[in-house]
């Protein structure tokens, strides 16, 4: 009996909590954990996943048949590994037109003949067939710029940025988290202050940039211009690209728009500085695969809670779509095949958790958070919109002020929702969103995967992923903290997004720490601490 008793004991780590005078023991079942890991470093299918994900379905642009065709397989296998409510839903607008590329050229003609690296902006046409034309350099910034070129575009593939000086890189293209470097992370920089000036400089700045990008759309359509090209913005032949034109019905969508690698587009502009003619073919297969606007969607499915607060939810999530010019697996193929295989993993290691574990692959995080800004808004709460009407005349990501927060009926409900979006790399602890009640919870937690790298809590915030949707109302929502491997100096939004540059290794680890914190959140007496919202 004695020996049953200390087995038992092994089987749990306990860690005690102090609060406002309240002494909260922190559990964590080893033997699930146990299975867990084993499930995930042994049996994974991770890797399986992803390659289906990314070469098989490719990249999964928001309404893209391949975004559709995504969707589709993912609650097959969800279905397969025996998930509840396995559902797709809609956001409550419609997104926009679907779009595809199949294949893209660009061919300097003369003063010598050569090939360019080029790939079609999201959202803008194809050329119908090859196409020919003289260059030019037009660097065209603001409506002012339309007069200098008015009547000398037509028949022109023209160049809009200027050419930009290669820059050697100063970061080692592959980056891992060192013992220093964590430990540097879990410092938090007190805020600086930002002027109500700077502020609005920089809201000016975008207004701008939304309000000039459909002119400057009509504008090239007007002066007959066949094709545009910027400069990619990173360096070493890499292709960095993301929308053009636009996705809305009856919009323009501008010419056929391209990013160049900027070594091949360097070249060109230097052509035509020395005053001599540049002659390009330009060939773009792409098409909108809808006349009208479509609703996109987000796909969803859970292992129902068993216990007495199974009518509360624990969510883990990542976006699904991607942009189109590598295959998505970094940003966010890896974040979908992990929580993906976490809910594997709990259904094979036999998880009857107390909460409702609930997967959610997100829609349109490239286009701003929008499928889980949909999706917190109609189930969790939102803010009442302003009532000022100047801030009502502009788009919702440029206003400044807003009402007052409002709960959904399911607001309670909610434990625990976490991310995953920052490539391919292992998991290397967590961010806490400045909920220091969390920090000591997610420390206990981590403890039974220190020896694998997950070792950290930081109090830094981080953001421009589908967390900040439930964090923004006062929901806990978390970001792992993750190795870079070379996520930021050669893969995000770029060509090189490929299978190639994930560790199936760090997947496998990734799964594990995924499946366990969101069993932990299940079974854990409460629900997560929560931050304060502050109002405006």
């Amino acid at each position: 009996m004695k020996r049953v008793l200390l087995a038992a004991a092994a089987a749990t780590l306990v860690f005690g909590l102090h609060a406002e005078g309240l002494h909260v023991e922190e559990r964590v079942d080893l033997s699930m954990t146990s299975r867990i890991r084993q499930e995930a470093f042994n049996h994974s299918q991770v890797m399986a996943l992803l390659g289906h994900l990314t070469e098989q379905i490719g990249p999964r642009l928001t309404n893209s048949p391949a975004m559709s065709q995504a969707n589709d397989w993912t609650r097959s296998k969800f279905n397969e590994w025996g998930l509840a409510n396995v559902r797709d839903e809609a956001m409550t607008d419609a997104f926009g037109r679907g779009w595809e590329f199949r294949s893209a050229s660009v061919e300097l003609l003369s003063p010598r003949a050569y090939p360019l690296r080029a790939l079609p902006k999201a959202w803008t046409p194809g050329t119908n067939g090859p196409v020919e034309g003289e260059a030019i350099a037009a660097k065209i910034e603001s409506k002012a710029d339309f007069e200098k070129f008015k009547g000398k575009l037509r028949g022109k593939i023209v160049f809009l940025s200027e050419a930009r000086p290669y820059k050697p890189g100063e970061k080692p293209d592959w980056h891992r988290e060192t013992d220093e470097t964590l430990g540097e992370m879990k410092a938090l920089a007190v805020p600086v202050d930002q002027t109500a000036e700077a502020r609005e400089e920089a809201r000016e700045r975008r207004r701008k940039r939304y309000e000039f990008t459909p002119q400057l759309n009509q504008f090239l359509i007007d002066e007959g211009a066949i094709a545009s090209v910027s400069a990619s913005g990173w360096d070493n032949g890499i292709v960095l690209l993301s929308g053009g034109g636009s996705r809305k019905a009856g919009e323009s969508v501008g010419v056929p728009s391209l990013a160049m690698s900027a070594e091949h587009y360097n070249a060109v502009m230097r052509t035509l500085a020395r005053k001599e003619p540049v002659r390009l073919r330009v060939n773009v297969d792409a098409r909108f695969t809808s006349e009208t606007d479509q609703p996109a969607y987000n796909t969803l499915a859970e292992i129902p809670g068993t216990g007495p607060h199974k009518n509360e939810v624990v969510m883990i999530g990542a976006h699904m779509d991607s942009w189109h010019a590598g295959t998505g697996a970094a940003d966010n193929g890896a974040g979908v095949a992990v929580m993906m295989e976490a809910m594997r993993i709990l259904k094979a290691a036999g998880a009857k958790p107390d909460r409702t574990i609930r997967v959610a692959l997100w829609t349109g995080e490239e286009q701003g958070l929008l499928g889980s800004a949909d999706y917190v808004s109609r189930h969790f709460g939102k803010f009442a919109e302003t009532t000022d009407p100047e801030e009502l005349k502009l788009p919702e990501f440029l206003r400044t002020k807003r009402g007052a927060l409002q709960p959904g009926r399911d607001y309670e409900k909610l434990a625990a929702y976490f991310n995953l979006d920052n490539g391919g790399g292992k998991i290397r602890g967590i961010y806490a969103q400045e909920n220091m009640a969390a920090a000591p919870i997610f420390e206990t937690w981590l403890k039974p995967f220190n020896d694998v790298g997950a070792t950290i809590v930081t109090q830094r915030n981080t953001g421009s992923t589908d967390h900040i949707s439930f964090d923004r109302i006062g929901l806990p929502g978390f970001q792992f903290v993750q190795d870079d491997l070379d996520y930021f100096t050669n893969v995000h939004h770029s060509d090189l997004d490929v299978y190639d540059h994930i560790v199936a290794e760090d997947l496998k680890q990734a799964s594990a720490v995924v499946a366990s914190f969101a069993y932990n959140a299940a079974m854990r007496s409460e629900k997560l601490p929560r931050k304060a919202v502050i109002a405006d």
